[in-house]
């Protein structure tokens, strides 16, 4: 979805020619959707946290296919794992979002995905939201609405920052989806502390998990997360495939336009950028602090061990920082508190 307010004036732009690789994805959806229709398999839709300000909510979610319930459960509930990959999307449904006495009519998109900003007023704080298709089980999604008050918030990596994933990259998503069971999956030493600290330093602050990986594993993120006592909040992910114009989706774009749509969301507010430094975060961050210094409270990454950094593929070479913006480093948790917060816990 544009990251621009409905208000804004956008110029029209011929229709892109969609890649090979789409178009094939496309075919493969719509036999796999017919052919799951004709064994009996109805929309189910999976919520995903959504959080907003004043005026407006963003509503995340994804539609798919599954087997009709026979126990009562709750159909979303029963995706897990290799199950989330592969289910069958359904792409352009009409997805109905109710938020509290006002209703609104939003579309999936191709992947199934729905990603929309829709005009509400809620007060800040947590609040449940309803969806529904016309073919599905009415679920409940949960969405934060940040106090405008708020002038500090958190963004954080998921692979390598909150999560030891030690393995190499290329391997991560299939292993992760498809062999690790999510109970075996392991958080960083210190880490759920350090933004237990942070919120409890800044009240009300807004915690949202930026990664590169696919929607198909927000429950099983979502999960470890409170499992593992990290304190609740969105997680922006990206779909999984090719796009209209790529046979893969760049997740390095992911993460530098959803940074850039934060900071045009809340330009009132400065985001504590947490990562590592296996790859791209500091890149990524360093050329969000260029552009959005106003934007970047400090920024903390977590040095991953020798063989960490192996699997990862090195270390990013990290240039000298400039600017006013604070730059952490340590292993864990607990040496990016101290860096950030002092050894008595306060700044």
């Amino acid at each position: 979805m544009a990251w621009f307010r409905k208000d804004s004036v956008v110029p029209q732009a011929a229709e892109p020619i969609m890649h090979l690789a789409a178009r094939w994805e496309d075919r493969a959806h719509a036999f796999r959707e017919k052919r799951a229709r004709r064994r009996g398999y109805v929309p189910t839709v999976i919520p995903y946290t959504g959080y907003g300000a004043a005026g407006w909510v963003r509503v995340l979610c994804r539609v798919l296919l599954t087997r009709p319930s026979s126990d009562g459960r709750a159909q979303y509930k029963k995706i897990r794992g290799w199950r989330s990959f592969t289910s069958v999307p359904v792409n352009d449904v009409a997805v109905t979002v109710r938020i509290g006495d006002s209703e609104f009519r939003v579309t999936a998109d191709r992947g199934g995905v729905v990603d929309h900003v829709v005009d509400v007023q809620l007060e800040p704080g947590w609040h449940t939201i309803s969806i529904v298709t016309d073919d599905s089980e009415t679920v409940e999604a949960p969405v934060f609405i940040v106090d405008p008050a708020s002038r500090v918030g958190i963004i954080s990596d998921i692979d390598d920052t909150v999560m030891v994933t030690a393995l190499p990259r290329p391997f991560l998503a299939a292993w992760n989806t498809f062999v690790l069971d999510e109970h075996a999956r392991r958080p960083v030493p210190g880490m759920a502390v350090l933004y237990d600290r942070l919120r409890r330093e800044h009240p009300g602050s807004p915690v949202i998990y930026l990664s590169t990986g696919a929607w198909n594993v927000a429950p099983t993120l979502t999960r470890f997360l409170s499992r593992n006592l990290y304190p609740a909040g969105p997680l922006l992910l990206t779909d999984w495939g090719p796009t209209h114009d790529r046979w893969f989706r760049s997740g390095r774009q992911h993460k530098t336009e959803s940074l850039r749509r934060l900071a045009d969301e809340f330009p009132d507010i400065k985001w504590m950028l947490v990562g590592d430094d296996g790859q791209h975060d500091e890149e990524i961050y360093g050329e969000f602090q260029a552009e959005h210094e106003q934007n970047v409270e400090a920024i903390a990454i977590r040095q991953l061990s020798n063989s960490e950094a192996v699997l990862a593929g090195g270390r990013s070479k990290a240039e000298q920082r400039t600017g006013v913006v604070r730059w952490v480093y340590s292993p864990d948790g607990a040496g990016l508190a101290r860096e950030l917060l002092g050894e008595e816990g306060t700044r």
